[in-house]
């Protein structure tokens, strides 16, 4: 996370005996491909989107892939700030039906990233979630980079929980 952000400016979860560490948390991050992202959206609705996201051990940032323009784009622009959420596949325990269910929530700021490099390094790493194929990532790369716009989350809150449905 980038910058100090004041603790109050977030509540304290409810259930905090379910809390992951955050080091669980970006365990999460880094393996599960696919979340949904919620903006702000026209006329104050919020917009949540399923996406595909890579998180960046390196900065701690989150990476994503979308159109050029868009409601996604449009509303971004417009509102900075987001939220993900991101889960994992969970599990049962041996002789129980409910389902054990880590997630996570990222709050944060959102940009555009400027730098073509970086943004094509992200992608590249995006796309390694999703397959080892070089050959495949190098030609999706050629052909789509240039109609697609990488997007950067800063991250100002993770906050995770383990929940057993039942």
């Amino acid at each position: 996370m980038d910058k100090e952000v004041d603790p109050m400016a977030f509540r304290p979860m409810r259930r905090n005996k379910q809390a992951l560490p955050l080091e669980t948390c970006i365990e999460i991050l880094k393996t599960e491909p696919r979340g949904v992202l919620s903006v702000l959206g026209e006329d104050g609705y919020p917009y949540g989107m399923p996406i595909n996201q890579y998180y960046c051990l390196e900065n701690g940032r989150l990476y994503f892939h979308t159109a050029r323009e868009g409601h996604r784009l449009d509303a971004i622009r417009a509102h900075d700030k987001v939220s993900l959420c991101v889960y994992d596949q969970g599990y049962r325990k041996e002789g129980e039906w409910a389902w054990n269910i880590s997630s996570v929530i990222v709050f944060g700021h959102i940009r555009e990233v400027e730098d073509q490099s970086q943004g094509l390094a992200m992608l590249r790493e995006l796309a390694r979630k999703f397959t080892d194929d070089e050959g495949y990532i190098d030609h999706e790369l050629t052909s789509a980079a240039p109609r697609v716009m990488i997007l950067e989350l800063i991250p100002d809150h993770i906050t995770g929980k383990l929940v057993k449905e039942q």
